[in-house]
C-alpha cells in the first residue's frame, strides 16, 4: 500500500490526474477531494448537494468532471483558486460518466443517456435511451473513441456506436452475461464494472458472481474468464498499458443488510499480468 486516506463516508468514485501524482473522490459526503499520493495531503475542492456517483479526469483540458445524485455534472481545475469551473443540469440522477477524447457519456436513472461534447456542454450532442431494460450499474468508453459499453443489474451488456447513422447503429447489441444454471435455477447477477484494454480495445467485465471475463466485443466472443474470486467483483481495471489488471472484491449490497449479515465479504484487492488472452484473435500489431 502506497497510500491510505480516510473519508467520513463511503467513496463511490476515483480517478487519477493526467502525471498520476494526484487522486480524486467522492461520495456519500458529497465533497470532490483531491489526493496527494506522495504526502497523503487531502484538499477539499468543493461540492455537490447530493452524493457524487461517478468522475473522470480529462488530460486535454486538465479538467476534473464529476456527475452526482444531485442531477449536475460539474468541471473542476484543482490548479485554480476558485476550482469549480462550471455546472450543468441533467434531468435525472447520474450513475456513471466516462470520456474519450472529448466525448463525454453520462448514465442517468430512468434508463437515460446523454453524450456531450466537452467543448460545448449547453446542450447534449445525442440523447439516447438505454438499450437494457434495467438500471445501467456501469460505463466504459472505447479507446479507439468509436463507442462504449455499458451493463445493467441484470447480468447484460451493450456496446453501443457514437455515430448516428444508420449502418453505425445497426452494429449496436446486447448480450447476457454473469449468468449461471444452479440447480436448474438461472442465476442472474448484476455486472458491477466495465474496462476497456488501453491498446487492444478489448474489454473486462467484473460482477457479482465472483468472475471476471475479457471480451472481444468486434466478434461478440469471450476471450477468457478468470479462475472465480473469492467473492463479488466491485471493480476492475488496466494500468496504463495494459500489462496488469487490478481486481477489487468486496460486498457489493445486492442483498442489503441481510445479505451483509449472512454472507460477509472480506475486501480483497489483487493485481495479475495479462497476456494473450486480452488480444484480439485478428490482432496484427507488435
Amino acid at each position: 500500500m502506497k497510500a491510505k486516506f480516510d473519508h467520513r463516508a463511503a467513496v463511490l468514485a476515483c480517478t487519477f490526474s493526467a502525471d498520476a501524482s494526484r487522486a480524486y473522490s467522492g461520495g456519500l459526503d458529497t465533497s470532490v477531494k483531491e489526493l496527494d499520493l506522495s504526502t497523503e495531503k487531502i484538499t477539499n475542492l468543493g461540492a455537490h448537494s447530493d452524493s457524487i456517483s461517478s468522475m473522470t479526469y480529462t488530460q486535454t483540458n486538465n479538467s476534473l468532471i464529476t456527475g452526482s445524485w444531485d442531477r449536475t455534472l460539474r468541471f473542476w481545475d484543482p490548479r485554480a483558486n476558485t476550482p469549480q469551473q462550471g455546472s450543468h443540469q441533467t434531468p435525472e440522477r447520474i450513475y456513471a460518466i466516462d470520456h474519450v477524447n472529448n466525448t463525454l457519456v453520462v448514465a442517468m436513472a430512468s434508463r437515460l443517456f446523454h453524450i456531450y461534447d466537452i467543448r460545448k456542454m449547453d446542450v447534449p450532442a445525442q440523447q439516447r435511451e438505454s438499450s437494457l431494460k434495467f438500471m445501467t450499474r456501469s460505463l466504459a468508453c472505447m479507446p479507439d473513441g468509436q463507442g462504449y459499453a455499458t451493463a445493467s443489474v441484470e447480468g447484460r451488456i451493450a456496446v453501443e456506436y457514437f455515430d448516428p447513422s444508420p449502418s453505425s447503429q445497426e452494429k449496436k447489441y446486447a448480450f447476457k452475461c454473469h449468468r449461471q444454471a444452479i440447480n436448474d435455477v438461472d442465476h442472474v447477477w448484476p455486472v458491477n464494472c466495465l474496462a476497456f484494454h488501453p491498446t487492444f480495445n478489448t474489454f473486462a467485465s467484473a460482477g457479482s458472481d465472483g468472475t471476471v471475463s475479457i471480451w472481444d466485443h468486434k466478434v461478440k466472443k469471450r476471450l477468457r474468464q478468470y479462475p472465480r474470486f473469492p467473492g463479488p467483483v466491485a471493480a476492475v481495471a488496466f494500468n496504463c498499458d495494459g500489462t496488469k489488471v487490478a481486481v477489487g472484491v468486496s460486498y457489493t449490497w445486492d442483498e442489503g443488510e441481510k445479505g451483509l449479515k449472512t454472507n460477509a465479504i472480506p475486501p480483497w484487492l489483487g493485481v495479475r499480468k495479462v497476456g494473450d488472452e486480452v488480444k484480439p484473435k485478428s490482432w496484427t500489431g507488435n
